[in-house]
């Protein structure tokens, strides 16, 4: 089968490397640029990575939100990799896993020397909570390129869709050039969003631009 021209990232391999369950445990040797995937729990992160890359089984989807407890990095065409940062904001995980998360995501943010940007996925259905709003501060602090994903598109009218393209960003006070809406169910933003990926991956590192 020949590839789509017009698909701006044509999967040709992929493979999971492992995940990291400590700030200081073990992590793959970061010699490819990465991008990081972050949002809640529920937000539709695995249906989104699994449709971005044309597998279904690539991340898992859960039945049980929080489950995912590691950053899990996917090595794609042996040219970059992804981690799939673990949900935040699920009210039944306990309060000891959610202050351990912590660490490890922003001690993962912070320290990755080859991380190019963040895609932040948010539930276009409803308001950013306090936990998204504190994540996008985070990346805002640290200066991380973000891309920032409305996810179930689909589950919207066409009218309330285009409203939450707008207000979203507004609310957020982010440009609207760095939002895109999503709907793993029709694959509908799937282009926009790996062809913005691809822009991440052709600039230097966060931390080389920062210096």
């Amino acid at each position: 089968m020949c590839a789509d021209a017009s698909d701006p990232l044509v999967i040709r391999s992929l493979e999971f490397l492992g995940g990291m369950a400590s700030p200081d445990g073990w992590r793959p040797e970061p010699q490819l640029p990465e991008i990081a995937f972050a949002g809640r729990s529920n937000v539709g992160k695995s249906s989104l990575l699994n449709r971005l890359v044309g597998r279904k089984k690539l991340a898992r989807v859960s039945n049980t939100p929080g489950r995912t407890r590691e950053i899990n990095f996917f090595k794609v065409n042996d040219a970059f990799v992804l981690a799939d940062l673990p949900g935040y904001g699920y009210a039944r995980i306990s309060k000891e896993q959610r202050t351990a998360w912590k660490p490890l995501i922003e001690g993962y943010l912070r320290r990755s020397s080859q991380l190019r940007g963040i895609v932040h996925l948010l539930d276009a259905r409803h308001e950013p909570t306090i936990d998204d709003r504190r994540m996008l501060d985070f990346v805002a602090e640290l200066g991380l390129p973000t891309i920032v994903v409305l996810t179930k598109m689909d589950k919207l009218t066409t009218p309330r869709a285009a409203q939450r393209l707008i207000a979203i960003p507004a609310d957020l006070e982010v440009d609207p050039a760095q939002v895109i809406g999503f709907s793993a169910v029709t694959g509908a933003g799937r282009d926009d969003l790996a062809a913005a990926i691809e822009t991440l991956l052709a600039q230097p590192s966060w931390k080389e631009a920062t210096a």
